[in-house]
């Protein structure tokens, strides 16, 4: 589901991180490892009176006269974030006043086309409030006063944005319409393959990394399914990532992931798997995705017999949680095996949204218990009561147990491979969430 997005902006040092971890309730650092991910946090999920929305903080915007690379990349950054902004947050500096940065980055923002929220932060008090009139010639309406240190107004703040949110056109497409996010790291082939797909150049393909800079949605019909292709930006190590463009190229990758139905991991299959591949296929997996791995350039790799044998079993060794992805191993250059893509997202799509009924589910269970008796510890034996299925995509179960502390994970583990033998669910990961018997007489 697309979320819309809430950008920060303004100069150096006014406020904006401290606003934005104010706002998404969560001290969040530059970098932060998340696990099966690692991604820069400059963005982050969060909620305003059951409002869901994507924040997103920036560098400074300075407007230097120089070619110092740093400030012309840092105000790019700032720049792309705006493009893709529904809502922006511009923030300045109520103790300092108006400063002459300031008024440039405003006539900046009038020529947008997108709704602005002044922010004058570092209102601490009553008596600083008069501050804020200054900030009337900026021209953007009315200041809103706000302390990001002593959350104060931000609650006000946060009701001026929903009014905008509120407005933000939903895509109207048809029910039946798969989302597909091809993602994976720089230059594995992702633009080709889109090509390759549509049957024409749609897509600026390049060897240089790093070519595609945003995330391109493209309505694409085979056979009379419609789909939507989100080429994006490949992924890179952060250590590799030398603008900070690459760094809203990392942001559009994964919200593409977000507002995907499969994600589509390209793996180059001259390389095999990387540490980078490992932390993409970690997000789509925790991001509930379908997912389906395609080992690219397959054209380029000397072959025998087994070769094929032995990739796969690389990579559901190194991919160890993906083990329910269907792998396909293609060449988006020569077309080999592409056109069988659109029948696998349709499969998966199909497995995502499977319903099992409880009667059934509970059979399961009990010649689950007969195989494999559930664990025991310190002498007390775990009972599981019931499963149903709470929702789809991904497929999702509750289990209704006496105490959820005996559950070990190799038996939810256990428990997850059954339902797999019986029902497929082959390209889509299964969330199984315990419920004890308390909360059982709660419901």
């Amino acid at each position: 589901m697309y979320k819309p997005l809430v950008a920060v902006v303004g100069r150096p040092n006014v406020g904006k991180s401290t606003l934005f971890n104010a706002i998404v309730k969560k001290r969040i650092s530059i970098v932060e490892d998340i696990p099966g991910v690692t991604r820069d946090r400059i963005y982050f999920d969060a909620e305003w009176l059951g409002q869901e929305f994507t924040m997103i903080d920036t560098g400074g915007i300075e407007f230097v006269d120089s070619d110092n690379h740093i400030f012309s990349s840092m105000r790019y950054q700032a720049e792309l974030a705006i493009r893709e902004a529904d809502v922006i947050l511009y923030v300045v500096d109520g103790k300092m006043g108006i400063q002459p940065q300031d008024q440039e980055i405003a006539n900046l923002l009038r020529s947008c086309g997108k709704p602005v929220l002044l922010v004058v932060n570092k209102i601490d008090n009553v008596e600083q409030e008069m501050n804020m009139y200054e900030f009337y010639g900026l021209g953007l309406g009315d200041p809103i006063g706000v302390s990001a240190v002593n959350l104060m107004n931000l609650g006000d703040l946060l009701d001026e944005v929903l009014k905008y949110i509120k407005k933000v056109p939903l895509q109207e497409e048809d029910d039946d319409t798969i989302h597909i996010a091809l993602v994976g790291r720089p230059n594995v082939g992702k633009s080709s393959l889109t090509n390759a797909l549509l049957g024409q150049e749609r897509v600026i393909v390049s060897n240089v990394p790093g070519t595609t800079r945003d995330s391109i949605d493209t309505h694409w019909n085979y056979e009379g399914s419609e789909f939507v292709l989100i080429d994006t930006a490949g992924m890179r190590r952060k250590a590799k990532i030398d603008l900070p463009v690459e760094r809203y190229s990392v942001v559009r990758a994964l919200r593409a992931v977000d507002r995907s139905d499969v994600a589509v991991l390209l793996i180059d299959g001259t390389e095999g798997v990387t540490e980078q591949d490992k932390k993409i296929a970690g997000y789509v997996h925790e991001a509930g995705k379908g997912c389906i791995i395609v080992v690219n350039k397959w054209d380029l790799v000397t072959k025998d017999s087994k070769t094929s044998q032995k990739y796969e079993e690389d990579i559901r060794r190194e991919l160890a949680f993906l083990q329910y992805a269907p792998i396909l191993f293609a060449s988006a250059l020569t077309k080999q095996r592409v056109n069988r893509l659109a029948d696998m997202v349709k499969f998966v799509s199909e497995q995502q949204h499977m319903r099992v009924s409880t009667s059934v589910l509970n059979e399961l269970i009990e010649d689950a218990q007969l195989t494999n008796p559930p664990p025991a510890k310190s002498g007390k034996l775990l009972k599981i009561y019931y499963m149903t299925q709470a929702s789809v995509q991904p497929p999702t179960f509750i289990l209704f147990v006496n105490e959820p502390q005996l559950m070990h994970f190799s038996y939810l583990r256990f428990l997850e491979n059954k339902l797999r033998e019986t029902f497929g669910f082959e390209g889509t990961p299964i969330r199984l969430i315990l419920r004890g018997k308390r909360e059982s007489e709660d419901v």
